[in-house]
């Protein structure tokens, strides 16, 4: 019993390192496109400031009047979209939205659920009626 234990185990890590790397080589290519796009919007925002800067000095010298009502643009460090803090939190999203059991034009997920008495566990879809709707309601405190 011990050894098909071992055996099951070693199945089921396997199973999910194969599933891992199968999300990998497939969610990669889509990581890439997005990177690439956080890293264009970057730079075409701070080509935008580089080449704006230099004819807005020159109007605000020529007319002495008030500055701009805007305040300028300052394309820095703390606010750039593609840092590794970004690029993490579009693979970490990539990554839930390929596991995720629900799906379009697919079956509702139908996770056991256990009634506030604690004795009776059901499957949420054993609440629908017939044609009527299942509503489930997550409401807040705040």
């Amino acid at each position: 019993a011990p050894a098909a234990a071992m055996l099951h185990s070693l199945g089921v890590h396997t199973l999910q390192l194969l599933t891992q790397a199968a999300a990998c080589i497939l969610l990669f290519p889509r990581f890439l496109l997005t990177a690439v796009m956080l890293w264009l919007l970057d730079f075409l925002c701070i080509r935008k400031k580089m080449l704006t800067m230099p004819a807005a000095e020159e109007a605000a010298s020529a007319d002495e009047g008030p500055p701009p009502d805007d305040p300028p643009v300052c394309v820095s460090d703390s606010n750039r979209m593609f840092t590794l803090e970004s690029l993490k939190a579009v693979w970490h999203g990539q990554k839930l939205d390929f596991f995720k059991s629900a799906h379009v034009g697919s079956l509702a997920p139908n996770p056991e659920v256990i009634q506030l008495d604690g004795q009776k566990r059901l499957r949420i879809l054993d609440f629908a009626r017939g044609k009527r709707p299942l509503i489930l309601n997550f409401g807040s405190c705040t």
